[in-house]
């Protein structure tokens, strides 16, 4: 049960990134970025909570089960 729980947060966590990378590209990221310097809160969350479940992710899969 931990290592399909782990495989689910993995790729949940994947896909976050992958998202988070996209939406970093997108047009009101860009525009953020020309005036504060950063991308949008939108961005930073979605990146944040990607790196958290693939994490989480390898953490579940590298403990051993009893």
């Amino acid at each position: 049960m931990n290592k399909q729980i782990g495989i689910i947060l993995l790729i949940i966590g994947i896909a976050l990134l992958i998202w988070g990378y996209n939406l970093s590209g997108s047009f009101s990221s860009k525009v953020s970025r020309v005036f504060t310097g950063s991308p949008t809160n939108k961005t930073k969350t979605v990146v944040i909570a990607g790196g958290i479940c693939t994490t989480l992710g390898i953490y579940q899969l590298s403990r051993k089960s009893k």
